[in-house]
């Protein structure tokens, strides 16, 4: 009867693990994705899940037209859209300060500066 009873613990708890880390995270996830879909409107900037990047024209019930250059508008559907840049968001990001490179965030990142100066100095 022991046997038994701490099987049925770690079967409820690898659920428990489960539910808590996959399950639960990607409900939010697709709560998340539908709501910026559904708030998508004209003018905003969008990234498509191909990588193309361009300015909504028109949405409709379930595509959305893109413009991608002057004359190229594409019509993809709205689950096609992986992430929306509001047209707020860019002009208030902060800007670079020119002549400053930017601080690289990982350890690689570091590693290629460093060398970049290095050659820089050694070839004046």
């Amino acid at each position: 009867m022991g046997d038994m009873s701490v099987t049925i613990v770690t079967f409820v708890l690898i659920i428990l693990i489960f539910y808590f880390l996959i399950i639960r995270p990607q409900k939010k996830r697709d709560k998340e994705t539908k709501a910026m879909l559904a708030a998508m409107k004209k003018g905003d900037r969008v990234v498509t899940i191909g990588g193309i990047h361009g300015t909504v024209i028109t949405v409709k019930e379930q595509t959305v037209v893109v413009k991608v250059d002057d004359s190229a508008r594409i019509e993809f559907s709205k689950s096609a859209i992986s992430s929306v840049v509001n047209k707020d968001a860019v002009k208030n990001a902060p800007k670079k300060a020119e002549g400053k490179a930017e601080e690289p965030k990982s350890e690689v990142g570091a590693i290629e500066a460093k060398e970049e100066k290095a050659e820089d100095k050694s070839s004046t």
